[in-house]
């Protein structure tokens, strides 16, 4: 999940994945759409409802060697990438017209995949970039190189165009703080033995990588880039300050801008951005960005010369030689996330493919893998969820009348996009060349960042999607008071039309309640249903809330998911609030929808039973410690195994379910538990 809050709300579960089975008399997964033997019925569910729901799974299903977690989320791409792979074969597999977006995305596909080519190339297909980098001999000249948004050099401030936080129908140029290579800025400050060990093997890294360029004298450059690095790492804000959007709304003039941050050529940015004109900008991290251009200046050219070509090699290292991808792995696949093994050539290339012509990809994958039943189905699973959600404002003692009204509003507004956009992207004019796969990335990143840039000025595109429909995820964004949910994810184990309607609550419900929710997690419930960042709440109201979600934060803070390492509860704040409410509203919604009818006892459970199995086991998932360490860091989700237990144990109706007593370990005393939504 940027800036802009896309918000990707779960991870997903390991079962039988096949498509959409909307005709079906039975369910995907036997009998009735949920994993029984997955479970471990030795394990009380009021000790450990994770493991209760999903314990026989975990010690059964080992991680594939390339990946650094395994669950649905991660099985559901994998599909998804085979999916890709079979339209691409049949693709390339018949004549294509010249120019044709097939030709496109066949010529794509296989220049990535072309690795005796890129062999033989070697490094001179980049050989114009990294002498154009050689010759930077000013700050001017680093800006303007930093500005080219085809050769992905990365640099302390990142400009992005997003729609104007006060303002969502008018773009703004946003600039955030940037520059690392780490996942997070705590990677290059903390002492203890994990980050220091990370920092050597990053050191290492950047030495291999440009002694493979014959770069002069690669162990102090290197020395320079990690201390570079450092630096800015010590001048960026920390993730907790960066969530609130109090803090993060400071817009700008091109002149103001220029006046408040003088020691960064702007100039020369903006120009080679291809946005000169441009007079309107929003600063995120402000004084973060101030004191990164004054590291900017008194950081030599020869460190920065060092610093891109680094970048520039890490960056394009898998369409580079074997060796450069190999070195590439070696660090941020074994070291940052454990991997023991690098994924198939053909998986990394349906990641390219997608990143390059996503929609057009998109579009072909709905018409084999999603029909307007699937998207009509979910449209009615979402109405019934928002009917839930309302009956829960309607009903809460600690909001004032004024504030509900504007809250329903807000949630009455909530535009929901399911399976695919209603109109898709024109790659007409964007250049793809068979055999030259670094060039066709290159011309790909200009391609969009153009495509961007040419709105500035104009009303913002609302009909845009984030997300291609072939992502297994889904997001919640803000300035467009909006929840999206692509076509990859509409399928078992989320959604089964002959599923058993509990489990579809508790497996897709839930994820569309998670959405549904961030409009009022601690930062959503700072903008109004138009998506504007304004304060719409009564203060004792506001004063209520924030006491309640501190609650949750102090609750998540508390876990220790690795001996020594505890959670963060405030910035993981926001997913937790969207975890907490996506559940209750879902078991709401299926009460809604059994009509005042009883539901059946399927193998011994109840409906309610079932809502929360299907949630668990909607996140269950083994993880490698590297990549659950670097999660702890980076992602602002919480674990799976507390995005099961750190919920369900503020819930009344678990405890009625299962019979949760105290001295159970998950138990919390009913004035502990939190609600909010």
């Amino acid at each position: 999940m940027g800036v802009t809050r896309h918000r990707a709300g779960f991870r997903l579960l390991a079962l039988p994945l096949l498509g959409l089975m909307l005709t079906a008399s039975s369910p995907a997964i036997p009998p009735w759409g949920f994993d029984l033997g997955g479970m471990d019925r030795s394990i009380k569910p009021g000790d450990d409802f994770d493991r209760y729901s999903s314990g026989a799974w975990k010690q059964a299903t080992p991680i594939p060697p390339d990946r650094s977690a395994w669950g649905p989320f991660a099985m559901l791409r994998a599909k998804a990438e085979n999916d890709v792979k079979a339209i691409v074969d049949d693709i390339a597999g018949r004549p294509q017209p010249a120019g044709s977006i097939e030709r496109k995305i066949a010529d794509t596909y296989s220049a990535y995949l072309d690795t005796k080519a890129i062999e033989a190339a070697g490094l001179a297909p980049a050989r114009a970039d990294l002498a154009l980098i050689a010759t930077a001999r000013s700050h001017k000249d680093v800006a303007r190189l930093m500005g080219h948004p085809e050769l992905g050099l990365g640099g302390p401030v990142s400009l992005t165009p997003w729609p104007d936080a006060a303002n969502p129908d008018r773009y703004a140029i946003n600039i955030v703080q940037s520059g690392l290579s780490l996942p997070d800025r705590d990677f290059y400050l903390k002492t203890d033995t994990r980050s220091v060990e990370v920092r050597a093997k990053f050191q290492s890294h950047v030495a291999r990588m440009l002694a493979l360029c014959h770069y002069p004298n690669p162990e102090a450059a290197a020395d320079a880039v990690l201390a570079l690095e450092t630096a800015i790492a010590q001048a960026q804000w920390t993730r907790g300050k960066r969530a609130d959007r109090d803090l993060t709304y400071h817009p700008k003039s091109r002149a103001a801008l220029k006046a408040f941050a003088p020691d960064y050529p702007w100039d020369a940015t903006l120009a080679a951005l291809g946005i000169p004109r441009q007079d309107f900008y929003v600063l995120k991290e402000d004084t973060a960005i101030r004191d990164l251009a004054r590291l900017f200046r008194r950081t030599p050219v020869a460190t920065w010369r060092a610093y891109m070509t680094f970048h520039y090699l890490n960056g394009m290292a898998d369409v580079l030689p074997a060796a450069f991808d190999d070195l590439s792995f070696d660090f941020n696949g074994r070291v940052l996330s454990g991997l023991p093994q690098k994924r198939e050539r053909w998986k990394r290339a349906t990641v390219a493919l997608n990143a390059a012509l996503g929609e057009a990809v998109g579009q072909l994958y709905v018409q084999h893998h999603f029909t307007p039943d699937a998207k009509a189905q979910i449209m009615a699973l979402v109405e019934n969820l928002r009917t839930a959600f309302r009956v829960r404002v309607e009903r809460l003692d600690w909001m004032s009348a004024g504030t509900k009204r504007a809250a329903l509003a807000k949630l009455a507004a909530i535009r929901v996009k399911v399976g695919y956009p209603d109109s898709w992207r024109d790659y007409a004019t964007l250049e793809v060349r068979a055999g030259d796969p670094l060039g066709n990335r290159k011309r790909a990143l200009l391609w969009d960042w153009k495509r961007r840039t040419a709105r500035l000025g104009q009303p913002t595109d609302r009909d845009e999607w984030g997300m291609t429909p072939q992502n297994v995820n889904a997001y919640s964004n803000s300035f467009f008071n909006e929840i999206v949910f692509p076509a990859a994810i509409l399928q078992p184990p989320y959604f089964d039309s002959a599923a058993d309607p509990a489990v579809n609550y508790g497996g897709i419900g839930g994820v569309i309640g998670h959405e549904m929710s961030h409009a009022f997690d601690d930062q959503g419930a700072k903008t109004d249903a138009k998506g504007a960042q304004r304060d719409w709440w009564d203060n004792a109201d506001a004063t209520r809330f924030k006491t309640l979600t501190s609650r949750l934060a102090e609750q998540y803070s508390r876990y220790e998911p690795i001996p020594g390492i505890h959670l963060n509860g405030q910035t993981t704040l926001s997913e937790n609030i969207g975890d907490l409410g996506g559940l209750n509203v879902a078991l709401e919604a299926y009460h809604i929808a059994l009509k005042g009818k009883p539901p059946p006892i399927l193998d011994g459970t109840t409906g309610d039973q079932r809502v929360f199995l299907s949630w668990a086991q909607t996140y269950r998932e083994n993880i490698r410690d590297e990549a659950l360490r670097a999660a702890l860091a980076s992602d602002p989700h919480s674990p799976s195994m507390f995005r099961v237990n750190g919920i369900v144990r503020n819930i009344d109706a678990w405890y009625d379910a299962f019979g949760v007593k105290p001295g159970d370990r998950l138990y919390l005393d009913a004035a502990d538990r939190v609600h909010i939504w």
